[in-house]
């Protein structure tokens, strides 16, 4: 049985503690703050993070350079057979397509999944990544699978403040000014390739009502009516641990039978389009 390395990058939510527990390797994605590089989860904490983001720095988020990720690489495969790497999804970031054209010089050995996921559902495919290793696939099936599975995903989002997606041109001036009169808070989707606005809210319990709704909608029509053990949910939040605790016990009373997972924080490259005090619900359906 070939031995298999399984690496991701910080966007997924696992710290570098985790990784090392789990048995992974996570590439730190680095940020430009003011002039200075910082890489996630090594010299840059999220804490920092957002005591940076809150006194206005210029954030400029980038990806793991070429010479980092090869150098990951050629030392793994000293060990290694085959690498099995999960970057976030390609519609957010060129990390993915960047690591695919580098690994057009490991033929064989070095296996890029384009998994079109984020934050806790990237997550959850280094979870099945990990168990496919354990059942004895190879770095090929393993790729084809979680390319296959993918876009059985979703994540909803609701910020706390219009300030960043207005910063990231993601909000005209006008609509931001409008929006913050009228205190609305949109609900945001991740589901693949994109994030975009799905539904408008006028108070953070009607945001996580929404959201709550999409959900049920995925598991009504999306995903057929599936079975509590056939799904993950999962939530993340920026910066807002105490809120994302409650949002959590208020997901499982509306959802009896189904248990929310893991309670992660965002990534950062999401949280610096959308602030802090965001919480985010996700579901992820679970296929064989």
């Amino acid at each position: 049985m070939k031995k298999i390395a399984v690496v991701t990058d910080s966007n997924s939510g696992i710290t570098q503690e985790e990784a090392q527990k789990m048995g992974i390797h996570v590439l730190p994605m680095p940020f430009t703050i003011d002039g200075n590089e910082y890489f996630e989860g090594i010299n840059l904490t999220q804490e920092e993070f957002y005591e940076k983001l809150k006194g206005d720095a210029d954030i400029a988020t980038s990806q793991p350079s070429p010479h980092a990720i090869l150098k990951l690489w050629d030392e793994l495969l000293k060990e290694y057979d085959e690498i099995v790497q999960i970057p976030m999804s390609s519609g957010l970031s060129g990390s993915c397509q960047t690591a695919a054209a580098l690994a057009a010089d490991y033929e064989d050995r070095v296996f890029v999944v384009n998994n079109h996921r984020i934050s806790v559902t990237q997550r959850r495919s280094v979870d099945t990544a990990l168990a496919m290793v354990k059942d004895g696939k190879s770095g090929q099936e393993i790729k084809d699978f979680l390319e296959e599975t993918g876009k059985n995903s979703s994540i909803y989002i609701t910020v706390a403040t219009l300030k960043y997606l207005k910063k990231g041109g993601r909000l005209t001036p006008a609509v931001a000014a409008i929006g913050t009169m009228l205190r609305l808070k949109p609900v945001l989707t991740i589901q693949g390739e994109k994030l975009d606005s799905c539904a408008k809210a006028r108070t953070m319990h009607q945001a996580k009502q929404l959201m709550i709704d999409h959900i049920r909608e995925d598991i009504e029509t999306r995903f057929g009516g599936v079975a509590a053990h056939k799904v993950h949910m999962d939530i993340a939040h920026t910066n807002n641990e105490v809120e994302a605790l409650k949002f959590r016990d208020e997901v499982e009373a509306a959802f009896p039978g189904y248990q929310v997972g893991f309670v992660d924080p965002l990534s950062l490259s999401v949280s610096c389009h959308i602030g802090d005090g965001a919480l985010a619900l996700a579901i992820t359906e679970i296929t064989e």
